[in-house]
């Protein structure tokens, strides 16, 4: 048996769009897909709007973490196959470069865990940005990437890159 496509989604905190990240592919794409989450400059934790979207979806928070992208740069980390950032370069975020990755996708998107308000407020822009993420990796997953070339899978990825949403 072949080992799982690992992807490690990056932002810059990996409290809200990176950790969602993780969450939606290693639940969509069981077996298919091992996906790690992590940023440049992590926030500490996961943001509470993350946490609560997760549970409401019926997914263990507990082993969701934000954690530096230097755990998977060393001898013991994973084999990293697809490094995707979510930063939203529209909003002047200056997204994380991974060096370890073979291939490279940017999924940007507006970050959830900017909204301001009540929680009902802050829950829906992470349903959103759960949404948006979703349909991008449900794209991905509908691809047969395990057997495309690098050239036409990275185009396919920037493709995804631009759907609805882009940041």
């Amino acid at each position: 048996m072949t080992s799982p496509f690992s992807v490690l989604v990056l932002c810059t905190g990996n409290s809200a769009r990176s950790i969602l990240g993780e969450a939606i592919l290693n639940q969509l794409g069981a077996g298919r897909v091992a996906a790690h989450s992590a940023g440049s400059k992590p926030k500490g934790q996961p943001h509470p709007g993350a946490l609560r979207l997760l549970a409401r979806r019926g997914i263990d928070t507990s082993p969701f973490r934000s954690k530096s992208w230097n755990e998977f740069t060393g001898g013991d980390a994973p084999p990293i196959d697809l490094a995707i950032t979510v930063c939203g370069n529209a909003a002047g975020e200056a997204c994380p470069v991974f060096f370890g990755a073979p291939l490279k996708a940017h999924w940007g998107l507006p970050d959830p865990a900017d909204m301001t308000g009540s929680d009902d407020e802050v829950d829906a822009a992470f349903e959103e940005t759960w949404r948006l993420l979703e349909m991008r990796v449900r794209a991905f997953l509908a691809l047969p990437f395990e057997t495309m070339d690098r050239a036409a899978l990275s185009g396919a990825l920037a493709q995804i890159g631009q759907m609805e949403g882009a940041a």
